[in-house]
C-alpha cells in the first residue's frame, strides 16, 4: 500500500516503469488478501482445505490469479528494463505510458482467465479421479498446466533479461575504456544490476520452486489424504507462506533498488551516442 500511494502521489514517478511497479504492488496486495482469506478458512474449518470444498474454489482461484499477475508483472518489468538499456535512448522513448497500460491490462486479463478456469468448470468437485490431493478441489492436470509454463517463465525470462543488461553494460564499459573515457558510472550500474538481478532470481526460486515441487509430487503420487497427513500439508502451507513473503520482497527489490538503478542508467544511455560518435571520429 505504501508503494502504491507513494507512486500515485509523486508526479516524478508517473513514468511507464512506475506503472508496472504500481501494478506489481497491486497484485502483491491481492495475493496477501486472498492468502488471508484462505488462512481464515483454514482456522475456522481445517478439513475443507484438506479434503476440498466448493467454498475453496473462489479463494484458491483468486490466489492463483494474483500469483500469475505477479509473475507476468515481474517478466514485464525485466523486459522493460532490457529495452531501456538495449537500444539506448531511442528505445527508452518507444516504451510509453500507453504501452505500459496495455501490458498491465493484458497481464490481468490473462491472469484472470487462467486463474478462474476452475470457477468456469475445470475442477474436480464431482470427480474422484485426477483430483489434487494437496489443492483439492483443483484437478492435477490444471495445476500442471498452470505451474509448469508460468514457473519456467518466472525463472528464465528475468534471468535472460538481466544477464543481457549486464552484458550490454560491460561491452559499453569496455568501449568507453578504449576511447579513454571514465567508466565509473557503468561500473556502478553493472554492480547494481548484478546484485539486484541475483536477488530477484533467488526470491523467485525460493518462492515458486517449492510450489512447483508440490505440484510435481501431487501429480506423481496417487495417494489418499490420510497417507499424506500431516507432513505434506505442512509443506503445502509453507509453500503458501513463501509465496506470500514475496509481497514484502518485491517492493524492497523493485522500488528501492531499481529506482536508484534507473537514475544510474539514465546518464550512460544519454551520453552513449555522443561519446561513440566522438570515439569513431
Amino acid at each position: 500500500c505504501t508503494v502504491i500511494f507513494t507512486r500515485l502521489a509523486t508526479r516524478d514517478l508517473h513514468k511507464p516503469i512506475s506503472i508496472l511497479f504500481c501494478n506489481l504492488a497491486i497484485s502483491d496486495l491481492f495475493t496477501s488478501f486472498s492468502g488471508f482469506w484462505i488462512s481464515l478458512l483454514f482456522i475456522t474449518n481445517p478439513d475443507i482445505t484438506v479434503f476440498g470444498s466448493r467454498d475453496m474454489l473462489a479463494p484458491y482461484s483468486l490466489y492463483t490469479t494474483s500469483i500469475l499477475s505477479t509473475i507476468y508483472n515481474l517478466v514485464s518489468i525485466g523486459i522493460e528494463r532490457y529495452l531501456a538499456v538495449a537500444e539506448s535512448m531511442r528505445t527508452r522513448f518507444r516504451v510509453a505510458r500507453n504501452h505500459s497500460i496495455a501490458v498491465v491490462f493484458i497481464n490481468w486479463v490473462l491472469a484472470f482467465f487462467l486463474g478462474c478456469l476452475p470457477l468456469m468448470g475445470w475442477n474436480c468437485l464431482h470427480m474422484e479421479s485426477n483430483i489434487s490431493v494437496l489443492y483439492s478441489p483443483f484437478c492435477v492436470n490444471y495445476l500442471v498446466f498452470i505451474a509448469m509454463p508460468n514457473v519456467a517463465v518466472a525463472f528464465l525470462v528475468p534471468l535472460f533479461t538481466y544477464l543481457r543488461i549486464i552484458i550490454i553494460l560491460r561491452k559499453r564499459k569496455l568501449r568507453m575504456q578504449a576511447c579513454g573515457q571514465a567508466t565509473g558510472t557503468y561500473r556502478s550500474a553493472e554492480t547494481q544490476v548484478a546484485r539486484t538481478s541475483i536477488s530477484i532470481w533467488l526470491l523467485a526460486l525460493v518462492s515458486y520452486a517449492p510450489f512447483l515441487a508440490g505440484v510435481v509430487f501431487d501429480a506423481a503420487n496417487q495417494r489418499c489424504h490420510g497417507e499424506l497427513y500431516p507432513g505434506v500439508y505442512i509443506f503445502r502451507n509453507c509453500t503458501a507462506m513463501l509465496i506470500t513473503l514475496t509481497c514484502l520482497g518485491n517492493p524492497l527489490l523493485y522500488t528501492l533498488r531499481l529506482r536508484g538503478l534507473g537514475a544510474r542508467l539514465k546518464v550512460p544511455c544519454g551520453l552513449w551516442a555522443s561519446r561513440v560518435r566522438a570515439c569513431a571520429a
